[in-house]
Formats: structure tokens, C-alpha cells, sequence
């Protein structure tokens, strides 16, 4: 295989996995709906566990990774 050959094959793998990475922040039940709505138009690839804001902040914050395609 070629160099070219080779940065093509590349090109059109990362472009085949072009993901979007999210912190949302907001209260438990809001960021439940969304969580819900990317589950289940199947964009939904990553979800971390919700992590606390700290202090007397009630919001959660929560990592996402949803697919751009």
C-alpha cells in the first residue's frame, strides 16, 4: 500500500468516526431526558457517571460522546 493509499484509508476512517464530546451540566432530571432523547436516536456512544458540582450546587455534570452521523 502506498503512502497515499494509506492517508487516504486514514482520512476516511476518521471521518467514518467523527464523534461529538460533551460536559453538560444541569439538574438530574433534565440531564436524564437528554440522555434519553441521544439513546434513543442511537447517537448516544459514551455517558460518564454523574459527578457532583461541589458546594451547595445541586446541578451534576455528566461527559457525553454522541456520534455526528
Amino acid at each position: 500500500m502506498t503512502t497515499r493509499e494509506r492517508t487516504y484509508a486514514r482520512a476516511n476512517n476518521q471521518r467514518a468516526a467523527q464523534y461529538t464530546e460533551l460536559w453538560i451540566v444541569g439538574r438530574p432530571e433534565d440531564i436524564a431526558a437528554m440522555v434519553q432523547v441521544a439513546s434513543a436516536s442511537g447517537r448516544l456512544v459514551y455517558l460518564s457517571a454523574p459527578r457532583p458540582m461541589g458546594g451547595d450546587d445541586t446541578r451534576q455534570r455528566r461527559y457525553l460522546r454522541l456520534r455526528t452521523r
